[in-house]
């Protein structure tokens, strides 16, 4: 079975998409962002509460009158988690 030209030219382009692609995410930097610390503040939202419930405790102290609010130029904090992996 002898394969026509565009399919080949087809494939070609296929091929150096995928090895593109894979190259890009290879070469991703680290993830950076803290994740949630495991102190005894934080332990409640580790385990035993969904992502979204969690996030509806994280104002009371990372909002503008908390004791430790979020700095200037930070992401809308209503995902917190999304950032903010949990950790095991």
């Amino acid at each position: 079975m002898k394969l026509k030209p565009k399919t080949i030219v087809l494939n070609v382009v296929f091929i150096l998409t995928c090895a593109a692609i894979l190259l890009f995410l290879l070469k991703a930097p680290d993830e950076s962002t803290a994740r949630l610390p495991l102190d005894d503040i934080h332990k409640q939202f580790q385990a035993g509460m969904g992502k979204k419930e969690a996030e509806k405790h994280c104002g009371r102290c990372h909002g503008p009158k908390g004791e430790s609010p979020l700095p200037e130029g930070h992401p809308p904090p209503y995902r917190c988690l999304f950032c903010h992996k949990r950790q095991s």
